[in-house]
């Protein structure tokens, strides 16, 4: 008897249909010792839990008002800003160096020859273009080293535009043929902000306990 009753005093705790009359139930509750202690200690079992307050957003800003905090977020910051600058003149530098092989590669191999330098003149322009396109290359490839071909593009790319204008002013060359001195002189501001950017100091994470 005990058993049915518990049984459907569990089901009526649940929000299911118990299969006995209510009255019934608590009548029997009422004189059985068993049945009501079963049924107290039932209660408390189907108490719901009580929600912790969400605490989230007091931790959080508790966090962001820590300097240490603070100062480290700024440094990651800092540090993945200056990473996207790195990778835009990387791919920069390194597209300013394939145009460069593809203005001088043809000239190696014989192709649209100038006749203004002739065969053998322009090779060697040529080969020369080559060695600095790979440079440039090797430059986008490994951007700390950036830094040490900074002065040879610089002063290339200044001889460069001072020969191109002079020739240009005395009418012996044309804007064309000076086309590939333009692209020395992209590179070399490009190659000049890639090594300023490898001089910045990438921000390490600090270490707790630490200054």
């Amino acid at each position: 008897m005990c058993e049915d009753v518990q049984a459907a005093l569990s089901a009526r705790l649940d929000g299911e249909p118990p299969g006995r009359d209510d009255a019934v139930l608590d009548q029997h509750v009422a004189g059985c010792v068993a049945c009501a202690t079963w049924l107290a200690g039932a209660r408390e079992l189907t108490v719901p839990a009580v929600q912790p307050p969400d605490l989230t957003d007091r931790i959080m800003a508790a966090v962001r008002a820590d300097p240490l905090v603070a100062a480290e977020t700024a440094r990651r910051l800092a540090a993945a800003e200056a990473y996207a600058r790195r990778q835009v003149l990387r791919i920069a530098v390194a597209l300013a160096a394939l145009v460069q092989l593809a203005l001088a590669v043809p000239t190696l191999v014989g192709l649209f020859l100038s006749t203004e330098l002739g065969p053998h003149a322009g090779r060697e322009m040529a080969s020369f273009d080559v060695a600095v396109a790979v440079g440039f290359l090797a430059a986008a490839y490994r951007p700390d080293r950036a830094r040490a071909f900074v002065p040879v593009a610089l002063v290339l790319a200044a001889l460069l535009a001072t020969t191109s204008g002079i020739d240009l002013a005395r009418g012996v060359t044309t804007i064309g043929h000076e086309f590939g001195h333009l692209v020395a002189v992209v590179q070399a501001g490009l190659l000049w902000a890639l090594g300023r950017g490898s001089r910045v100091p990438v921000p390490r994470p600090r270490v707790a306990g630490t200054r």
